[in-house]
């Protein structure tokens, strides 16, 4: 074989060591999920997103809860006997709240326990999604968060009190605009985590979780702890399973340069050297 036959054959190793790496991958979550599902005897769904930056062709993006999310996870609960029990599990910023609402709608509607596991962080629309939950599992550094609208760069109930800081005359028409959606976003947001609790819990409860996760109370991006989840009511637990935490190491960011975080991978001992 000469030179330049070696330099194709590495030049096409390389090209098709990706794909090989990212089947590979795949197989293994797979493997992973079927022994989840054996163990629990249920569906597993996963709803997975990094929010970190990525970058394709240089140009960095995000991923977050879309409708073409909502079709594939109302898909797989029709694809589920009605009695079995649905394990889903979320790692995910949030996105539309229509996508967000579709799926919480769909485990709502299922007749089989729902558990939502949320191994690291489920915010705003993922949060929506685990309250539809008859159970909600948290890692103990895990966090959910508010599921108040946010109307562009702008959150709903800071408009809404712009109209009761200054005199109506003094603010501009498309801010009045802008404060008449977000009135009328705050009460369809909260309508909609009452309907999604109201099996689940008593009514007391259904009122207090709606109106402290969907009116303001926090800036957006404040995290809710498993702590400050069951002290507003919230049906949680931190039972999480192993596997769950081996499934999420399956989804890796691209690789960078320079690591940002580095260890040695294995379980460490008091006495170990």
């Amino acid at each position: 074989m000469d030179l330049i036959n070696i330099f194709w054959f590495i030049l096409l190793f390389m090209s098709i060591q990706p794909l090989l790496k990212q089947r590979m991958l795949e197989s293994t979550r797979a493997r992973l999920i079927s022994i989840l599902e054996r163990k629990r005897n249920s569906r597993v769904i996963l709803l997975v997103h990094r929010q970190e930056k990525m970058s394709f062709l240089g140009i960095p993006f995000f991923k977050y809860i879309d409708i073409e999310d909502s079709e594939e996870v109302i898909r797989a609960i029709q694809m589920t006997p009605k009695d079995m029990p649905i394990d889903i599990i979320l790692h995910t910023p949030g996105g539309l709240v229509l996508a967000s609402y579709q799926i919480a709608r769909a485990l709502k509607n299922h007749q089989g326990k729902v558990t939502a596991f949320v191994p690291h962080f489920a915010m705003s629309g993922g949060t929506l999604i685990a309250l539809s939950a008859d159970e909600i599992v948290m890692g103990e550094q895990a966090v959910l968060g508010p599921v108040d609208p946010q109307l562009g760069q702008y959150p709903a109930a800071s408009l809404i009190q712009l109209k009761k800081l200054k005199p109506i005359d003094k603010i501009e028409d498309k801010n009045l605009i802008m404060i008449d959606m977000a009135e009328k976003a705050m009460q369809q947001i909260e309508k909609q985590v009452k309907e999604i609790l109201k099996d689940n819990y008593e009514p007391e409860k259904v009122e207090h979780i709606a109106k402290i996760l969907s009116q303001g109370t926090w800036t957006h991006d404040y995290p809710i702890t498993y702590e400050e989840a069951r002290e507003i009511g919230l049906n949680v637990s931190t039972d999480m399973p192993q596997e769950i935490y081996h499934l999420m190491s399956l989804y890796p960011q691209p690789l960078k340069q320079t690591p940002s975080v580095e260890y040695i991978p294995i379980p460490k001992h008091k006495d170990s050297n």
